[in-house]
């Protein structure tokens, strides 16, 4: 089968830097947290950064299972009309979270971030690509985009904590969002119908048993995926800190080199998703996967700069198979329903993964990091096998 046709002229440029700024901003506001918590913690008189990281839970929880109504709203209501929502929506509510001066503030706060966030990717990536030619190449633009965000969240908190505080951490980037918010009322055109309500044939047609078999890869390989993601993202400031210390010990500065490290790692899922366009999916899959397992446990013993080296070729990894399964959900499902399947597999996933926020911080107290990054290549493994069961799907033409 080959890749959708577009149904109509592509976005406008500054649709899609709009959807491209809204994935770096939902990553940035679900990370700032993670970026800013030891100070956060001894302002809220926390004996550790351990302590106060549950308190972060929330987020991710809604993140997850604010995606199923995100993503049947989508198809049903309009994309156009969500986002809109997302970007006001997460502003505001960021705003909440600085202004926070309780643990429990801030936990409902950053609870509510959660919610607003879980719009983006079951509508925003679905309205990005519903008009594209090339989807593997556009996913992997914004793939880049959504993990700059967590670039900023690096880099960007640690100078504000700096300069300003941990409260312009979340206040700074919320008045940014409301502005996205307006210029993208203005720059997306207005849907004259749902996705859901379109006339028109499928632009998928698959047999049930292999669609369902791309289902639960997808949303297998999705959690596993995501927790190994919000593992290394919410956990490598304070791992970096941990590997560095005595030899470089100004946050800002390791702020700095963690954005150098997660900027590298994006520029790949831009060649990713270009592969995708042109190169069956399961063997590209597979193979980054498979690279992900040495390098973990590479990290888990290397300190100092051979550190920095091994959490880099980590990243580039881990980062590199975002794409995947949302190009499986363009391969394999028809737009009308997308942003719902899309929301439906989110919830599932990031609801599983949501845990690795929780554990973190317990886990790291009583394991150490060097238990966490070997479980963590155990876990690859796990993402490994599941990519194996994967349907062969060439865009040329069959799916098996």
């Amino acid at each position: 089968m080959s890749a959708p046709a577009p149904t109509s002229v592509d976005h406008s440029g500054s649709v899609k830097l709009l959807l491209n700024i809204g994935h770096a901003l939902d990553h940035m506001f679900l990370l700032i947290f993670a970026a800013s918590v030891g100070v956060v913690a001894t302002d809220f008189g926390f004996n550790s950064w351990e302590d106060l990281m549950p308190y972060g839970v929330g987020a991710f929880i809604m993140f997850g299972l604010g995606s199923i109504p995100s993503g049947r709203l989508g198809d049903l209501w309009g994309r156009r009309n969500m986002m809109l929502i997302f970007f006001i929506g997460i502003g505001l509510s960021a705003l909440l979270v600085s202004a926070s001066q309780t643990a429990w503030q801030m936990a409902l706060a950053l609870t509510l971030v959660g919610v607003f966030a879980s719009i983006y990717h079951p509508v925003g990536i679905p309205l990005l690509v519903q008009q594209s030619a090339k989807p593997g190449l556009a996913i992997g633009v914004n793939g880049l985009a959504g993990n700059l965000g967590v670039a900023l969240a690096a880099m960007l908190t640690g100078f504000l904590i700096k300069w300003v505080g941990w409260r312009a951490a979340f206040a700074v980037p919320a008045m940014i969002a409301i502005g996205c918010g307006v210029w993208f009322k203005y720059a997306c055109p207005i849907e004259t119908e749902a996705p859901a309500k379109r006339k028109g044939r499928s632009n998928v047609s698959l047999p049930a048993s292999v669609v369902t078999r791309a289902l639960i890869v997808m949303t297998v390989t999705a959690a596993t995926g995501s927790i190994l993601f919000n593992l290394t993202t919410n956990g490598n400031n304070q791992l970096i800190a941990e590997r560095f210390d005595g030899v470089i010990n100004d946050p800002a500065l390791l702020g700095t080199l963690l954005a150098v490290i997660y900027t590298v790692a994006s520029l790949v899922q831009v060649l990713v998703g270009k592969m995708l366009d042109h190169y069956e999916i399961k063997p590209i899959f597979m193979g980054i996967v498979l690279c992900q397992i040495p390098l973990l446990i590479l990290s888990a013993y290397a300190e100092g700069w051979w550190f920095f080296a091994a959490m880099l070729g980590v990243m580039i990894f881990i980062f590199g198979a975002v794409p995947f399964v949302d190009v499986l959900i363009v391969r394999f499902i028809d737009d009308h329903s997308r942003s719902r399947v899309a929301g439906i597999r989110l919830a599932v996933s990031l609801g599983i993964s949501s845990s690795a926020v929780w554990m973190l911080g317990p886990a790291v107290k009583s394991l150490g990091f060097q238990t966490l990054m070997i479980g963590m290549g155990g876990l690859a493994i796990c993402t490994l096998l599941f990519v194996a069961l994967l349907p062969s799907h060439k865009t040329s033409g069959k799916a098996g």
